[in-house]
């Protein structure tokens, strides 16, 4: 089939879209919408920046044909030139062409395929917010409760015992977020195809390498450096652990060998579960209950759509750089 075809087919499947539909780009998932569809042209408007842009049909006629004409019709997205992504997504609008994001590529397909590329930009706020079966979730929560009955800004002014359950609080957080943060960064780890960063909302990631290296066995090292000119006796060093079996069988004491300096921390030592569990039981209750007219739960609700609006005042952005157009004079 011709590009001309597949050029109105996907001009049609723009058009179609809903008014509020999110496109997401498949590397750096950067969103945007299709402000409107012209004859050569698809303009669209990147949601966290004040940018509109103009995508060309001769560039969209490049992309159809570098992908039309690999051997399995499948494109590396990690090939596509800087700023090529949005052309990429606005093609999996089109019946016949998809992303795989997990492969990292688009293809072209006989069979009909459908876009998980596009979402509803206002769908989030229909969507009744659910409890993530998550430890970290559970943790985080306690914790910002008792941040919230606290005076953090003065510790010293904090009762001992109200000093341990936020250390406990703060420990338990620390633990179970790495343990996520180590799920999300596989995944994402799964998805970058390149060493750019790829940015979302609220900061950006890169692909780094990090070179670890362990020796050998002692008489491989040895003997290669003894054949290469370098004397055993340059290398040799004292090993720790015969230090150690030596000081099992000789009268030294540990400060004839070892310089010691002796650090003092805190160390969580238990953790009262029950105590937890009923503290945050009542929490989920207040974060669940529906009745409307109770002024506390109005309250709470109030406070959460504050934070919200806060959270998303310090976090946005003006990029400083945009690119207008206006079609009536084009």
């Amino acid at each position: 089939m011709s590009f001309s075809v597949n050029w109105h087919t996907l001009l049609e499947e723009a058009d179609e879209l809903p008014s509020d539909a999110v496109l997401v780009t498949p590397l750096s998932h950067t969103p945007f919408r299709i402000s409107e569809t012209q004859e050569h042209r698809i303009i669209v408007d990147y949601v966290e920046q004040d940018e509109t842009r103009p995508l060309q049909r001769e560039q969209f006629e490049t992309l159809f044909r570098r992908v039309h004409d690999e051997p399995n019709q499948e494109f590396a997205l990690d090939r596509l030139p800087p700023d090529a992504e949005p052309f990429a997504t606005v093609w999996s609008l089109h019946p016949r062409i998809e992303i795989d994001e997990d492969a990292g590529i688009i293809r072209q397909s006989d069979l009909e395929t459908t876009t998980q590329i596009a979402t509803t930009g206002d769908g989030d706020e229909d969507t009744e917010r659910t409890e993530p079966d998550l430890q970290v979730y559970s943790d985080a929560l306690l914790l910002t409760d008792a941040l919230e009955r606290h005076d953090v800004e003065t510790f010293g002014d904090i009762e001992t015992d109200t000093l341990v359950d936020l250390y406990t609080m703060l420990s338990d957080v620390q633990r179970s977020a790495n343990d996520l943060r180590k799920e999300v960064a596989d995944v994402i780890l799964s998805r970058l195809h390149h060493d750019q960063p790829v940015s979302g909302q609220f900061g950006s990631v890169q692909r780094t390498a990090r070179r670890q290296r362990s020796l050998k066995d002692e008489e491989t090292v040895l003997n290669a450096l003894e054949a290469a000119g370098i004397d055993r006796e340059r290398v040799t060093s004292v090993d720790r652990d015969k230090v150690d079996d030596a000081l099992e069988v000789t009268e030294l004491s540990e400060t004839d060998l070892y310089d010691i300096e002796s650090t003092e921390y805190v160390r969580k030592a238990d953790v009262d579960e029950e105590t937890k569990e009923t503290r945050l039981q009542g929490l989920k209750d207040r974060l669940v209950a529906s009745d409307a007219d109770d002024d506390e739960v109005q309250q709470l609700q109030d406070e959460i759509a504050e934070l919200e609006d806060r959270i998303e005042e310090l976090t946005s952005f003006d990029s400083g750089a945009s690119y207008h157009t206006s079609s009536a004079t084009e």
